[in-house]
Parts: C-alpha cells; structure tokens; sequence
C-alpha cells in the first residue's frame, strides 16, 4: 500500500472525574456515519501527530485539552479503501465547553461502562481496554 493509500489522523480521548464520582469520557456522534465515537480527524501537511489531536478535539467539542498520556494506535480501512491509521492520546479538559462542533451534531459525557455499550466501532471499544486504571495516567 503506497503512502497516498494511507491517512494518517489523531484524536484525543477526553476523560473528566468530577467530586469523586466515577470517571466519565467524552463521546461525540457524527451525523454523516450516524456513529458514536472519539473526536479526531486528519492530520494537515506540516502539523504534528500532538498538535493535530488538539486542535480536531478543540474544533470538534470546544474543549482545550492538555494529554495525560499516549494509548494505542488503531488502523483501519476506510470506506474509500484506504488505510487510516489513528494516534490517540488520553486527554484532560482544561478549558472551554463541550458542546457539537463542525461535523458533530451531539457531545455526551458518559461513564466508562456506558462508552463501551455506546461507541459504534470495536476499535474504540478496545481502545476502552488500554485505558490507565480509572481512566487515569
């Protein structure tokens, strides 16, 4: 598979503990694959795998985030046939409010459990499964 077959994209998945409750993740759902998922999108010519990641998690749920700690790549075929490859970082909100952006049209904070019941995709429910003990670095 030859380089222009292959997407290279990053993401973040946003994790928030708040008054000792259980911790919660972020999930946004995309109208256009009618899916629920992690924010990430493509990485732009000259941007950094790290910058890309913030700054798609920021225009996809107004969220500034800082990482806490790098997770597993996944990869898949897209439906165009081409291999998209994802570098995730496990991230904290430290600015702004969740709420849909750009191709999003819904944000839900979710208990840890409950991600896993409601991402679309198996990649990101075994993403889920990397994550540090209580969704913690």
């Amino acid at each position: 598979m030859t380089s222009r077959a292959r997407v290279r994209a990053a993401g973040g998945v946003i994790v928030r503990c708040t008054n000792g409750s259980e911790p919660e993740l972020l999930l946004i759902h995309r109208p256009r694959h009618n899916d629920w998922t992690f924010p990430k999108g493509k990485i732009e010519s000259g941007e950094t795998d790290e910058a890309c990641a913030l700054r798609e998690v920021e225009e996809e749920t107004g969220l500034r985030c800082e990482f806490e700690s790098e997770l597993p790549p996944t990869a898949h075929i897209t439906g165009k046939g081409r291999l998209k490859e994802v570098r995730y970082w496990l991230m904290r909100p430290v600015g702004g409010e969740a709420s849909p952006h750009n191709e999003v049209d819904a944000v839900r904070w979710v208990p840890l459990a409950r991600a896993a019941r409601m991402l679309t995709y198996q990649r990101d429910r075994d993403l889920l499964g990397s994550l540090p003990v209580g969704g913690r670095a």
